[in-house]
């Protein structure tokens, strides 16, 4: 009876991992995984020289992880097993607590926040020095400094660190602290970004600071269905609330022109509509573009805004319209500074660079 078993039990396992690799190599190649928002591996090339550089087998071990058949069933599976089982505080380096999942940013990398503000002083030295522009330099905050406290067992970065060793690196600006405009409230519960609808007390003290005041009022509109943030795919348990994505919308957001010069092409303001792709921000100014202008002729003043900023910036900067007759969004993770001459000329603006925590301790995406 027992070798029956083993025999039952070793037809049923080769059968199962048969079936597997039959399955690994007659199923289409996926494009995209969309729950981690990124390309998949393709089956990289076959020659001579990439079987001896040894290049071919690395590129396959990818393919493979990539592409294997029910890759998001076992993603689900381990991560179910790494927090349930073992007892692991995170899964891929995200935790969950109090209905949100964040990433852990750790440790402060002192390397990162120099590079970055070398790259700040080469844009203000190149564009800026001796320039009657008005400079400033604001942080956001990652959530986790909201949602971590110091007796948890969760690793965390020295903030305090940070701020003092970036703005001591661009003391040619004046700093503004908008950490205590912010909450954990402010933050998408699934999604590193801040949400639209909790940022006006930020919008109002940082114009404040540069000598704009906002007054006006806003209208919601909002996406019908629940969104999910790129850590929801990443942590890999599906059983998490979204949110819903919200606009502020008023007659400066409606009215004002829009130019995406990447693309070359006139943009809304919002459009909702990209809450259906794959990342929902992009509803926020056309998302990840090099270079963004807004103008708005009915604004409360004639001044003008250059805004050097990552993602945040594209959900921050509706806000400001009111109080300026053109914004300028520059992204230097996808427009190499020396290019901005070509389109922008510095005289007699307020500059404000804005950058999250995130993109400051990883610098590297900065050109």
């Amino acid at each position: 009876m027992k070798r029956i078993l083993n025999i039952i039990t070793s037809v049923l396992v080769l059968g199962f991992i048969l079936t597997l690799s039959v399955f690994a190599w007659v199923k289409p190649m996926d494009d995209i995984s969309v729950s981690e928002r990124r390309e998949l591996a393709k089956f990289p090339d076959l020659s001579f020289n990439t079987l001896v550089s040894g290049s071919f087998m690395k590129n396959f071990e990818n393919y493979t992880l990539d592409q294997f058949p029910l890759r998001e069933f076992f993603r689900t599976i381990k991560a179910q097993s790494e927090l349930g089982i073992f007892n692991k505080l995170s899964n891929n380096s995200i935790i969950e607590k109090d209905g949100y999942i964040t990433k852990i940013e750790y440790p402060l990398n002192e390397q990162s926040i120099e590079n970055a503000g070398m790259k700040f002083s080469f844009v203000y030295d190149k564009y800026l020095k001796d320039t009657n522009t008005n400079v400033y330099f604001s942080i956001i905050p990652d959530k986790n400094y909201y949602l971590i406290s110091e007796d948890e067992n969760y690793l965390s970065l020295d903030y305090e660190k940070l701020v003092s060793s970036i703005t001591e690196k661009t003391s040619y600006m004046k700093y503004i602290d908008i950490f205590s405009e912010l909450t954990i409230d402010s933050y998408y519960k699934t999604d590193s970004h801040w949400r639209q609808e909790q940022i006006l007390p930020v919008a109002k003290k940082i114009a404040g600071e540069m000598g704009v005041t906002l007054n006006s009022s806003y209208k919601e509109d909002y996406f019908e269905k629940e969104v999910y943030g790129v850590y929801y795919g990443q942590y890999a348990i599906k059983n998490l609330s979204g949110d819903m994505l919200r606009v502020l919308y008023n007659d400066h957001t409606m009215n004002a022109k829009v130019i995406d010069y990447q693309n070359q092409r006139e943009i809304f303001v919002y459009d909702i509509s990209k809450a259906k792709g794959r990342d929902f921000y992009e509803a926020y100014l056309g998302g990840p573009l090099s270079l963004v202008t807004i103008e708005n002729e009915n604004a409360t003043t004639e001044k003008e805004l250059i805004m050097f900023r990552d993602s945040y910036g594209s959900s921050l900067a509706p806000l400001f319209i009111e109080g300026y007759k053109k914004i300028t969004l520059i992204d230097i993770r996808y427009m190499h500074p020396n290019m901005i001459e070509n389109f922008v000329e510095f005289n007699n603006q307020d500059v404000l660079f804005i950058y999250s925590t995130s993109v400051l301790n990883n610098s590297e995406t900065l050109k």
